[in-house]
């Protein structure tokens, strides 16, 4: 029978506990998957690397314990051995295995402490895993050559050097699982850059195609073409997307799906990105259980809301008319402007900076009004707490648009009543994070986000209150004022304009 599976990401500041993952595994038998797989990262306390291991991250035992009440399901471990180490490069311990100097998420395959890196996450993870499958990830390598010692060996290569860099590291690899009579299984797409790359892997190799705008009847084929088989990877719409865009994973699970059972494929895994910046896993298990019957039935399966019961329609809402206002909501396939402009780069004016005139006007108060709406539909504090987030989003962007203008007339007083009920939001938007936390496992970062984006509210507060009457002699642009990188009296904005100096 061909493979059943849906892949959730730890490595994006999960914090589950033992429970939570008892209650996943459960959802996941209900629905009829094979298995789950855990996306680890840095998420795993591997016994060979405890410099690495962070705050309540999966343990050893947690994962024995849940094998042993659920002996029926496989629990994959999705490991990452070149790329997307960040977790490794940025802790104390890892920074020399880094591929740039202070940048990017990738080791460098040319260094010695790599393979040994390498191997020990892999020993570890052979060592407490039990499954068949063991995914060494592979993905989005798109620094191979960066350094110099890289860039001389791929320029050395008489074919596709990149694809020599990146098989030399990752085929011994492969053929470490094969040696413990298990079954390696890597991501494609670079794969699908580099051909050459995939002839090196051992035949038993399984290649997982992630395709998330389209389905793999192109590419599918071409992963195949040195005998290995292939896994067809969909993908819930989260990571791109206020919540989650529900057409668009709909449409790309029933399409990917298709294929897989037209051409044959291995197997299907469902993937699931980013829960943090205020995602919360318990909002989408819905579409998760919905998304096993359309791997057997793409044409047949019911719509993915019908699989949201009496919370329908605030699914359809956030899923559906959040995309419809367009703008900064709009399905466009790239990370949400939306949540990393507001939390993630720590200053929340950013997203004011960038987003502003949409948000403080008719889209805005369209959004705030379908919010109101969607919280009278929700049915229980996961529902509501994603509702408040993006409400939260959007009246910052009103009080701040209005605070700009009090600024631009000289009355810093006004201005200052504007921001200060944003003080509440944040405290609000805190106590939802704790909340996810506690109830799924969701991410303590979001907590400290509120907590770093309260400080900057109170840091443009007293610039208002310090610069706001023309102490300088001149009044600083409310987005200049607003910068995190702004100081008094460089009233040319070095910083900004001068790209020579900027990092």
């Amino acid at each position: 029978m061909p493979l059943r599976l849906w892949m959730y990401d730890l490595a994006r500041e999960q914090a589950p506990t033992l429970d939570h993952l008892m209650g996943l595994a459960a959802v996941s038998l209900d629905a009829g998957y094979d298995g789950i797989g855990l996306y680890l990262e840095h998420r795993f306390a591997y016994p060979g690397l405890p410099w690495a291991r962070g705050t309540q991250a999966l343990t050893p035992d947690t994962v024995r314990r849940v094998r042993s009440e659920f002996p029926s399901l496989q629990v994959v471990p999705f490991v990452n051995l070149l790329s997307h180490v960040e977790g490794f490069l940025y802790s104390q311990g890892g920074q020399g295995l880094r591929e740039g100097a202070g940048h990017g998420m990738q080791a460098c395959p040319s260094r010695p402490e790599t393979t040994a890196f390498a191997q020990k996450v892999l020993d570890d993870t052979l060592a407490v895993f039990d499954s068949e499958i063991v995914h060494i990830g592979g993905d989005e390598t798109w620094q191979l050559g960066d350094c110099p010692e890289c860039r001389a060996r791929a320029e050395a290569s008489t074919e596709d050097g990149k694809a020599d860099l990146f098989a030399a590291h990752y085929a011994p690899l492969a053929q470490r699982v094969v040696a413990a009579g298990r079954r390696p299984a890597v991501w494609g797409d670079m794969i699908l850059a580099h051909p050459a790359a995939g002839a090196a892997f051992p035949k038993e190799t399984l290649i997982f195609d992630w395709q998330y705008f389209g389905g793999v009847a192109e590419t599918a084929p071409r992963l195949a073409a040195h005998g290995h088989e292939v896994v067809a990877c969909p993908t819930l719409h989260v990571y791109d997307a206020a919540w989650m865009h529900t057409g668009p994973s709909e449409e790309n699970v029933r399409r990917v799906s298709r294929d897989a059972l037209d051409l044959g494929l291995a197997g299907v895994c469902l993937t699931t990105w980013e829960a943090g910046l205020f995602g919360a896993y318990d909002t989408v298990l819905p579409a998760v259980a919905w998304a096993r019957t359309a791997m057997d039935d793409p044409d047949g399966a019911p719509s993915m809301l019908e699989a949201y019961g009496e919370s329908a329609e605030w699914a359809r809402l956030m899923g559906e008319g959040l995309a419809e206002l367009g703008g900064v909501f709009a399905h466009d396939g790239h990370r949400s402007r939306l949540k990393s402009r507001f939390l993630l780069f720590a200053d929340p004016f950013s997203l004011w900076r960038h987003h502003g005139a949409e948000l403080a006007g008719e889209a805005g108060r369209a959004a705030v009004a379908l919010c109101e709406k969607a919280a009278f539909f929700a049915t229980d504090e996961a529902q509501r707490g994603v509702t408040a987030f993006v409400r939260g989003a959007v009246e910052f962007c009103q009080l701040t648009d209005r605070a700009a203008v009090h600024y631009a007339e000289g009355r810093p007083e006004k201005a200052l009543a504007a921001l200060a009920p944003l003080r509440h939001l944040f405290d609000t938007l805190e106590r939802v994070a704790r909340d996810t936390h506690r109830r799924i496992g969701g991410s303590l970062a979001d907590g400290e986000r509120c907590g770093r984006a309260r400080e900057r509210l109170e840091e443009v507060m007293r610039r208002v209150q310090k610069y706001g009457r023309g102490e300088l002699g001149y009044l600083p642009a409310f987005d200049v004022l607003t910068h995190p990188r702004w100081v008094p009296y460089d009233q040319a904005c070095w910083w900004l304009v001068n790209r020579w100096g900027c990092e």
